[in-house]
């Protein structure tokens, strides 16, 4: 996950701040929505036995109780490995993303670096994908890694990028996929819509984050909200069905009351107190 200038880790999730330096005052949009826990657990044992399987040293650890358990140990960390790798390699094609939108901006860029980061690890066809896809669909970029917050409801985020395409007002989310069996990227989770939507209900962007200068949102008029998932082989964008956004709105509405409860009870003490028994009858007759 990028980080943002105005984005911090806490202990109540990633959280923004109005000014570099000062207390974070709001979750963002991802802590908001991770307040709806998913069940990882069959993934999480799906890749803890795949690692075992796959693992060139099975062979020689059968039978011996010591080595099957090192491997045991070692298969357990897969699914958090695999996730951070994931992660990272997401950190670097957003970069490479936005490091695009600032050349067609005209703005400074690192492009030629972050690709060469992306070739490093192998990456460079996400780059080449990207490439493809900006240019087929005419990108003209406004804005890239804006920072919004919205002070009704109390939380922020950063859109990857506002930008017309074909004579629309666009906000748009990447999504770094992987590749199925037939070659496809990966479909998006439709909780990108809630994202989007979140992001579309902003009150203020920001101007200069060190300085804490924001303005009113000036990307309102009735914008397009797109997921772009970036793949190997292809580019698929999506776009929010105008229909459910109300809905899914409605869901990040509860999710950040649920975030805000969660912070009343923790600071509200301690919840149980131990109770002793009643006073026998015999003790209150020596009374």
């Amino acid at each position: 996950m990028t980080s943002p200038a105005l984005a911090q880790q806490t202990d109540f999730g990633r959280m923004y701040a109005r000014k570099i330096g000062e207390l974070p005052e709001v979750p963002s949009i991802t802590t908001v929505i991770a307040q709806e826990k998913m069940d990882m657990d069959g993934w999480i044992g799906h890749m803890a036995a795949t690692a075992v399987i796959q693992d060139e040293r099975l062979g020689d650890a059968v039978g011996n109780s010591a080595k099957l358990k090192a491997l045991a140990r070692q298969a357990s960390s897969a699914a958090a490995q695999y996730r951070d790798a994931a992660a990272a390699r997401g950190d670097r094609v957003h970069q490479y993303c936005e490091q695009i939108a600032l050349r067609a901006l005209g703005r400074s860029h690192q492009a030629a670096q972050a690709r060469e980061a992306l070739a490093e690890n192998g990456e460079e066809a996400f780059a080449g994908r990207f490439d493809e896809w900006w240019e087929q669909y005419q990108v003209q970029p406004l804005a890239a890694e804006v920072t919004v917050w919205n002070s009704t409801i109390g939380y922020a985020g950063t859109l990857d990028l506002v930008a017309t395409i074909g004579g629309r007002l666009c906000l748009i989310d990447y999504k770094t996929r992987g590749t199925d069996r037939e070659g496809r990227v990966k479909p998006l989770d439709p909780k990108v819509i809630m994202q989007l939507a979140a992001g579309a209900k902003a009150e203020e962007m920001v101007v200069d984050a060190t300085a804490g200068t924001w303005e009113a949102w000036k990307y309102s008029q009735d914008p397009m909200l797109l997921g772009v998932a970036i793949g190997e082989t292809e580019v698929q964008t999506v776009m929010a069905n105008p229909e459910v956004l109300p809905a899914y709105w409605s869901k990040f509405w509860s999710l950040r009351q649920v975030w805000g409860a969660s912070q009343r009870v923790r600071d509200a003490g301690s919840a149980l107190h131990v109770v002793g028994p009643p006073a026998s009858p015999a003790n209150e007759s020596a009374r």
